[in-house]
């Protein structure tokens, strides 16, 4: 069973992405804010990083560096923002995101993303 992070810190888009990744059959933890994501992500590893951009203490930004320069780890990262603007998206690409989604987003796009991702591994 695939283990998939989201990080995000609205509670009803916590509440609708994991009620469909439950549904699809994957273990969901989840981090409320950038620090619990950073604290997860160092200690735990996922097949899977679901992160929003804008968040307390550290941002989705921040966590694709850790992950990709700090730690090293190949793990898919989407991102998910309402912050659609083409600097940001750039941004977080060259960090090493692998994909995007900009709220409000269908529950099915997200689940045919997270599929595509966790065949590749």
């Amino acid at each position: 069973m695939a283990k998939i992070l989201v990080c995000e810190d609205d509670f009803m888009m916590i509440k609708a992405i994991e009620h469909k990744l439950h549904r699809e059959g994957y273990q969901v933890e989840v981090a409320n804010d950038g620090r619990a994501a950073s604290e997860k992500i160092k200690s735990e590893d996922f097949d899977l990083i679901i992160t929003d951009l804008l968040m307390p203490f550290t941002g989705g930004l921040e966590i694709i560096n850790l992950t990709r320069n700090e730690l090293s780890k190949t793990t898919p990262i989407i991102v998910l923002s309402k912050v659609g603007n083409e600097e940001t998206i750039i941004e977080a690409f060259k960090l090493g995101a692998d994909d995007y989604l900009t709220k409000p987003f269908s529950p099915n796009e997200l689940s045919i993303r997270v599929k595509r991702f966790l065949l590749k591994r």
